[in-house]
């Protein structure tokens, strides 16, 4: 029985310091992403910010349509199309 909870003891020895070593891997390397991470979390702010400030979004918005209707309307063609197809990855995505 000794034998048994030593063996059990030194393999939980080894897969603890298997985890230390994973744990440090993996911190190595995420620091490659910390940039892209940044940057993600920059325009997850800025996003937050426009659902908050919806007025200056609409007055944004009526100011370039009163001064480019044209290119207002080819902006506004060119964001719902973004739209249609972000919600449609999101679906796809979430079906899986």
């Amino acid at each position: 029985m000794n034998e048994k909870l030593l063996e059990l003891a030194a393999r939980r020895g080894a897969l603890a310091a298997r985890i230390v070593q994973q744990r440090e891997t993996l911190a190595r390397e995420a620091d490659a992403l910390s940039g892209v991470f940044s940057a993600g979390d920059a325009v997850l702010r800025g996003i937050d910010w426009l659902k908050q400030h919806p007025l200056a979004v609409g007055t944004a918005v009526a100011g370039a349509v009163a001064l480019r209707p044209r290119r207002a309307l080819r902006w506004a063609r060119r964001g719902f199309f973004m739209w249609r197809g972000w919600k449609a990855v999101r679906n796809s995505l979430a079906r899986l």
